[in-house]
């Protein structure tokens, strides 16, 4: 009897030294939420080959202009202006030019109290730092992305709010069967 308990016991902490060996085969760090179909993949993306036009050698260096971080590379591939060009179009005009005419109106009321600068960065490191919070107690055997059980309390069920707009008697437009 004594027997039988000890290896009761023996066999419930190899148990439990498998379960944390492997809960610490996890990844470590934050994964980039604008990647999450593909962060739960392992190996590269064959879609993020992109070609280059062919180099160009310039009748003079004395041409070349000089090189500005972050600015475009002279060989990225540009379909959109190479279309407006071979159309007869101006290439030129694709540029960014500030906020178009139509939309001037919105974007000065929506930034009538000023606007904060570095607000994306800002945004994703609070972010981060929720998620981690959200995941300090939780326990994974299988690792998988926080984000969808980090934010379920603040994601709103669009089949609920239509039925809500449809019942105030609302116009709605159509749906998808569930």
């Amino acid at each position: 009897m004594i027997e039988e308990g000890a290896m009761r016991w023996a066999r419930l902490v190899l148990v439990a030294l498998v379960a944390v060996t492997l809960a610490g085969c996890g990844a470590r760090g934050e994964r980039d939420l604008r990647q999450f179909p593909y962060s739960l993949q392992q190996g590269p993306e064959e879609f993020a080959v992109v070609p280059f036009k062919p180099l160009e050698t310039p009748q003079s260096f004395a041409e070349l202009p000089t090189p500005t971080p972050g600015a475009r590379n002279r060989v990225e591939l540009t379909p959109n202006a190479d279309a407006v060009a071979a159309l007869g179009g101006d290439p030129a005009a694709l540029s960014e030019r500030g906020v178009p005419a139509p939309d001037g109106a919105l974007v000065s009321h929506a930034s009538r109290y000023g606007v904060p600068a570095g607000l994306r960065a800002r945004l994703a490191a609070e972010d981060a730092e929720y998620r981690q919070r959200f995941g300090l107690f939780t326990f994974q055997l299988i690792r998988n992305d926080r984000y969808r059980q980090a934010y379920r309390r603040q994601a709103l069920d669009p089949n609920a709010a239509l039925e809500a707009y449809r019942r105030a008697g609302l116009r709605t437009p159509s749906a998808p069967p569930q």
